[in-house]
């Protein structure tokens, strides 16, 4: 692939990204009142990826599977918790550690939810 191509790929790329985004946000937020990085988030935290070995969420952990700064994990994760969709909690072990869990309202939120995600994915891939 020459120069060209490889800048032409990227963007449509992009493009695509942007747009399934965009129809991600859109319907997640008319039917579930959640935006897409707070689906993401209930989604790992559902199907029990970047779980701790001690069965908690650490907080850096879920940072590194969702692809989010430690600091803007954790402002979406405030938001959550306001929801009453998670809650977090000092690791026991570990003073300095914080874990984030599903509250029955966050997996009932995520049950729902999914399907809208996974019907928008459907129809952009």
């Amino acid at each position: 692939m020459n120069d060209t191509d490889v800048g032409t790929a990227w963007r449509q790329l992009l493009a695509q990204h942007a747009t399934i985004v965009c129809a991600l946000e859109r319907e997640l937020h008319d039917r579930h009142d959640l935006g897409v990085s707070e689906f993401e988030v209930l989604d790992r935290m559902a199907e029990g990826a970047c779980k701790s070995p001690d069965g908690g969420f650490r907080v850096q952990e879920l940072a590194e599977c969702v692809h989010l700064s430690q600091s803007a994990l954790s402002r979406l994760i405030a938001r959550l918790e306001n929801h009453g969709l998670v809650t977090r909690s000092l690791c026991q072990a570990d003073r300095r550690g914080v874990f984030v869990s599903l509250t029955e309202k966050g997996r009932d939120t995520h049950a729902e939810a999914r399907p809208t995600h996974r019907a928008v994915l459907g129809k952009y891939l």
